[in-house]
């Protein structure tokens, strides 16, 4: 792998938050400072319930990937949430995602996770799944899901 990736711990939070911010302005997420603060927190903190790691140089990084861990049944065991990745439109065009979206899920694979998931934002299917499906994601057949917010 040509573009390095580093997991992301305590002192990369304001370079995280910070890319955070970039992705959810770009992307016109409605997420505040307190919320992405709340969220990353923990992962930053070594939760067993996610990790975020910074891509290229950790001084200067050219974006993130934040993955949240679950069980599931029907993957049988642990399984994998992509819920964010945010590269430098300077650098995007240039295969840097698609090659750690895939150096992320070969080494969760070896770490047990059994399958890892894309929720595609509205609007962006197209291209977003394009992506996906370059870094080895495809879409399942009969499955549609469904969310009750607690």
């Amino acid at each position: 792998m040509s573009t390095g990736i580093a997991l992301a711990g305590p002192n990369d939070a304001d370079r995280v938050l910070d890319l955070m911010t970039r992705y959810h302005t770009d992307a016109g997420l409605p997420h505040d400072d307190t919320h992405r603060a709340t969220v990353v927190g923990p992962l930053l903190d070594g939760s067993p319930l996610g990790a975020v790691w910074l891509i290229g140089p950790k001084s200067s990084p050219l974006g993130y990937v934040m993955v949240t861990f679950g069980w599931s049944m029907a993957h049988g065991g642990m399984v994998g949430w992509l819920e964010e990745c945010y590269i430098r439109p300077s650098v995007r065009g240039r295969g840097i995602g698609t090659e750690v979206l895939h150096a992320v899920a070969v080494n969760l694979g070896r770490a047990g996770m059994q399958a890892m998931h894309a929720i595609l934002p509205k609007g962006s299917e197209d291209a977003a799944a394009r992506f996906c499906a370059k870094a080895g994601f495809r879409a399942l057949p009969d499955v549609r899901m469904m969310t009750h917010p607690l």
